[in-house]
């Protein structure tokens, strides 16, 4: 029985280590969104960095590359972010239309956020 107790006190402390994880993890994700969008309102950044970085979810912030807050990966978790924010996107899948095709619709709408977002602070817009 003492065996059973050891582990239920293990079991605890490695779900309080993956939570600091995460929190870290999302952190830092807030922080290199914010470099790499300077523009993007903090509020925003974190709410990404949340989303992306959960746990078991398959989202990019998840990957090897997400958790390395490689460029690359964080500029897809934010690009997500627009399309299903700022656009009609999941609008227009819901009407039945082709993703790909949905993507190219509101992919102006897109590129024109991620401009303005990665315009240096102090530079006016």
């Amino acid at each position: 029985m003492q065996d059973a107790g050891d582990r239920a006190t293990a079991r605890l402390r490695a779900a309080e280590l993956r939570r600091e994880q995460d929190r870290v993890l999302v952190m830092q994700m807030t922080k290199h969104i914010g470099t790499l969008f300077p523009r993007c309102p903090p509020a925003e950044r974190a709410a990404i960095a949340k989303h992306t970085a959960v746990r078991g979810s398959g989202r990019v912030g998840r990957s090897e590359a997400g958790r390395a807050l490689e460029q690359d990966a964080l500029t897809a978790a934010v690009v997500a972010a627009i399309r299903h924010r700022h656009t009609k996107y999941d609008e227009l899948l819901s009407k039945g239309m082709d993703r790909t095709a949905a993507r190219q619709q509101v992919a102006a709408i897109i590129d024109g956020i991620l401009a303005t977002w990665r315009e240096p602070l102090g530079t006016p817009l």
